[in-house]
Order: C-alpha cells, then structure tokens, then sequence
C-alpha cells in the first residue's frame, strides 16, 4: 500500500502509527526524522523505523506518505522545511490536537502546494511518552478525525483514512473550526484541570502527607497530568480561544456548586451530582455498543 512513509516525531503517536502499519504489512520502508539522534536510534533499535533520515531532503524523498507526529508548535518550521523538497504525489499528514492553527501553518508554508496536507487527528494516547511507549494496537477502535481543506483531493484523503484504517481506527470528519470547539471541551479542557489540581496539590506545604493517602479516584482523574507537558502548554496555546470559554463556562460551574455547597442546599447539589451520573452512565452505554457493533461486524 505504502512503499516509503517519513515520520516526523516517532514517540508514542508516531511510533504506534508505525508499528501498526508494519503489522498489517501495508508499509515497505519507513523513515523516522527528529531533533533527538537517541531517540531515533531507540525508534529503530525497537523496529520502529527501519532508517534515520540523514536530512530533511533525504526523508521527503519518494515518500508516499509524511506524517508530523510532533508538537504542534512545531508544524509550521516541519511543514516549511518539507515544502521545498516536496514531491507531486506526496501525501502530507499530520496528528496534532489542534486543528485551526495547523491548517494556518500549512498555508503559510506549503503555498499552492497546500492541496497535499490532509490535516488530521487520532483520538488515542497513553500518559508515557517515546518510543518506549508505542503500541501497535494503540489505535484498534479508537477515532481519527480528519479535517480536509477545500484544495484535498478525495483521493488523497481516502489514501490517508486508508492508512488510519489499516491501524484499525474509525474514521470521522469535522471541519477544522468544529475539531477545536469540540476538543477544548472534551479533551483540553479535561487536560487543563488534571494539571491545575495535581499541581495545587504539590504546592501545599503537606503534599507529602496528601499523596500518601491519594487513591484510586484521584489516580484516574488525574491520570491525564501524566502527558508530555511540552505537548499540552502547545495544544493549550494553539487553541486558546476555544478553550478559554469552555475555562469559563467551567468556572461559573464551579462557582454555582460553591453556592450550593455554601448554603447547604443538599438537593441541589445531588440534582448536579445525579444528571452527571446518568450522563456518563449513557456516555459509557453508547461506546459499549459501538464497540459490540464494530466486533460484530468485523466478524
């Protein structure tokens, strides 16, 4: 299916994106390019990869398929040291969180080559980062958003939810502007409030005493302040304005249940506590049988 592919950051994203292809068998070389020499030696070292790119020249070079699996504050410097060495019939990709900012970048550096960068987003991750961290099955079920620009052609396109299928993942659009209102709800925001609660935590003068009898419960809602801090402040930044008003509408919510909470009204506080409930009792109903309807068909 692919006879090269040129990875672009080859840690978890990359890396498992890698890993699955070569499982399927869909894939003859892949080429791994990053800021850090260790890391890609790792990357092959664990079959990730099977070559390090002596330059940018040499990785772009009769790719059929670019992915920028990197940070996406790093896009735009990528996406223009790709864009002189970029050949008719390359495909470029990315996996970044942010999708306005990136289509932006991708203009600005690709020009009238801008037709070649299918934007895109997988909807999986891990807390651990690097080539350690890559699974081959990282992406069986889960979602990849895809954000075409008017110039992709379907075909291009195609080639590239074709690529994200043989991973095993499910496919879906959105248009640049709905991917970001609906992630700095659903995923940065979530982010955002792991991070400020571990670290408010940490700052108090008997952290010590309070992680110590930390349990289950906040292991798993804070689960998420394990990511690459590097990665969030990027994604935090690209989409500020977004996630500036989920922030607020959060903060009203916030300051409701301290009234609540203030004045003792115990119905009300379990009015809140009991419609959440049911809310992600029917979010977690609805994967359980998408899940079952995907098993179903594939057998």
């Amino acid at each position: 299916m692919f006879k090269k592919i040129a990875i672009f950051g080859v840690g978890l994203i990359g890396g498992s994106f890698a890993l699955a292809l070569k499982k399927a068998g869909v894939v003859e070389q892949i080429v791994g390019v990053g800021r850090h020499l260790t890391t890609l030696q790792r990357a092959r070292e664990l079959g990730i990869i099977d070559q390090i790119a002596s330059d940018v020249a040499d990785a772009v070079s009769g790719a059929d398929l670019i992915l920028i699996a990197a940070p996406v504050a790093q896009t735009g410097a990528i996406l223009a040291s790709i864009a002189p060495h970029l050949q008719a019939g390359t495909i470029v990709t990315d996996a970044g969180s942010t999708k306005s900012d990136v289509a932006l970048a991708a203009r600005t550096a690709l020009g009238d080559k801008i037709g070649q960068f299918v934007p895109g987003h997988p909807i999986a991750g891990r807390e651990q980062n690097g080539p350690e961290a890559a699974l081959a099955e990282l992406y069986v079920g889960k979602k990849v958003v895809l954000a075409p620009l008017p110039e992709n052609s379907a075909a291009d396109v195609a080639r590239v939810a074709a690529a994200w299928q043989q991973c095993g993942a499910l496919i879906h659009q959105l248009s640049a502007q709905q991917h970001d209102a609906v992630f700095a709800a659903v995923s940065h925001l979530p982010h955002v409030l792991a991070y400020a609660l571990v670290d408010d935590i940490a700052n108090k003068p008997h952290a010590a005493s309070l992680f110590q009898y930390a349990a289950s419960g906040f292991r798993d809602f804070t689960r998420i302040a394990g990511s690459s801090p590097e990665m969030w402040r990027d994604i935090s930044l690209a989409n500020q304005s977004a996630l500036l008003g989920e922030l607020d509408a959060y903060m009203l919510q916030l300051g409701r249940l301290r009234g609540l909470l203030a004045a003792g009204d115990g119905p009300a506080l379990e009015a809140i506590y009991s419609n959440a409930q049911q809310a992600r009792h029917n979010w977690i109903s609805a994967i359980e049988a998408a899940e079952q309807q995907n098993k179903e068909g594939g057998d």
